[in-house]
Parts: C-alpha cells; structure tokens; sequence
C-alpha cells in the first residue's frame, strides 16, 4: 500500500489535471458556439449555390474543364484534420479514413495527399503519397490561423489549375462534418469533377431567361461553388473539433474527479491504518514498561 505522500502527491496531481480539462471543456464550448454558427449560417448558402449551376447545367452544354469525367487514375486526396489534440477520436478518424481509401477504393490508382492540419500533415508527410515537390499549396496548417474565405481562394485556385493541367483526374475532400457537439460525422465529398446531385431540392428545372447565356454563367460560378465547397469543409471541420474537444475533456473531467474520490478514499485507509499501527506501538511500549 502507497504510503501518505504518494497518496496525497497523486490527489494533487490528479486535480491539477481534472482543473485543466475542465478550463479545456469551457474553452471549446465557447468557441463552439461561434464556429457553429458560422457553418449554419454558411450551409443554405452553398446548398443554393449548387442547386442554381445544377440547374444551369441542365439547361446548357457547357463544356467546362472542371464538369468532364476522366478515365485517369491520378487520385488527390484533401485530408482536412487539425492543428492540435486532445479531441478524442477527431483526427484519428480522417487519418483511418485516408489510409481507406488508399489501400481500397482507390488501390490501383496514383494517389497524392494534401493534409490541411498539422495532425495529418504529421503521418503522411514522411510516406511516398505526400504532395513533395509538386506545386500544390503547402504549410495548410496557417488556413486555421484566422480562418477567413480570402485565405481559401488561392488554396482552391492552386488546387483547380493542378487539375485543369491534368496533373489530378479526381480530387476528393476528407473531412468531419459537424452535426452537434457529440456527433461528427466522417464525410468523403467529391471536389472534382463537379458532379450533379440528386437530391431533391436540386431537381426543380425552371426556364428562365438568362443573361448572359447559361455557358457564361455556369463557367463563373463553378470557380466561386468550388471555393464556398472547401470553405465550408474547413468550418465544419473546425466547428467538430471544438465540439470533440468539449466531449472528450468533459469525459476526461468526470473521470478524474472519479479517481480523485477513490484516491481520497485510498488516502483515508492509509491515514487511519498509520494511526491503528501508532496506536498499537504505544500499547505495546506500554506493556512492555508495565511487565
């Protein structure tokens, strides 16, 4: 059994870490609440956006770069995780999901893997699908430093004119979507080639007069979709890591202050056994005077 000064050594450390977790919890769930409501505010946005170059495209032949399908098998791959820990299975989540796809979806294809966060840029920097000495964008970790929509742009524009060149025929988003601050979901969107949807809010055709003709319009707006499309990654990836976080230090907050109970319950039978074993030398000094 630990004698008093372990015992009490371990109760201090023990709420030294349950009071940092607990100022981690309070932290997150503040900024929560402003990353949430910058995804909310966003996603009508983006839905409308593409909803209106769906219905564009319906009604043109627009022979767009970024709307043909390819036969090619040069895969690129957006891993969107972040800078720091402690969020539970946040980043392990993107990295798993990664590393997926490689060794099945897309086994027989060449693969290259831009990481937006530190976490992920961390695993896959050192293995053989990193961007390297290609031209794509590096040191993605700063997007998260003051995460604006002008910061995004060039990001996406790099990222569109790698694929206009042919250097990419697919490039495909990883990311956690934020559903609520115990729920993050692990979504694999498709970036490029822009794609038609099916949903039902994007199958309304109306025959509008249009100025300028729907060519015109759908080759300015799949630019701006694309850009509003990994903006939005990024916000809902922040806002699941702050609503991971606040989970996983709340967990981390009830299980400490669960040891730090059985630690003074330990703390108790040591101090009482060490008075017991007290008690018990002065009695028998005692005897042993009286005989």
């Amino acid at each position: 059994m630990a004698n008093l000064k372990e015992v009490r050594n371990r109760i201090s450390s023990v709420g030294s870490t349950m009071q940092i977790t607990s100022a981690m919890k309070m932290v997150s769930a503040a900024k929560l609440k402003r990353a949430q409501d910058a995804v909310v505010q966003l996603r009508p946005y983006a839905t409308k956006l593409r909803g209106l170059l769906v219905n564009l495209s319906s009604n043109s032949d627009s022979g767009s770069v970024f709307s043909k399908k390819r036969d090619g098998k040069n895969i690129l791959l957006i891993a969107v995780s972040s800078n720091r820990g402690l969020a539970g299975a946040f980043n392990s989540t993107i990295i798993k999901k990664v590393w997926s796809l490689v060794n099945n979806e897309y086994k027989d294809s060449k693969i290259t893997i831009l990481c937006v966060g530190k976490k992920a840029n961390d695993i896959f920097r050192k293995t053989e699908y990193h961007i390297g000495g290609t031209d794509l964008p590096h040191h993605l970790n700063e997007l998260f430093d003051g995460l604006n929509f002008e910061k995004v742009v060039p990001v996406v524009d790099k990222i569109m004119g790698a694929y206009s060149s042919g250097q990419f025929d697919q490039v495909h988003l990883i990311y956690n979507q934020f559903k609520n601050a115990a729920v993050q979901i692990c979504n694999v969107e498709s970036f490029l080639p822009v794609q038609s949807t099916d949903a039902p809010e994007h199958k309304i055709h109306t025959d509008y007069i249009h100025e300028p003709a729907p060519e015109t319009m759908v080759e300015r707006l799949i630019p701006k979709m694309l850009r509003v499309q990994f903006y939005k990654a990024l916000l809902d990836s922040v806002a699941s890591e702050h609503g991971a976080r606040m989970t996983a230090m709340h967990k981390a907050t009830d299980n400490a202050r669960d040891m730090l109970k059985e630690l003074k319950i330990s703390y108790n039978k040591v101090r009482q056994a060490a008075i017991t074993k007290e008690i018990l030398e002065i009695v028998g000094g005692a005897e042993a005077l009286s005989s």
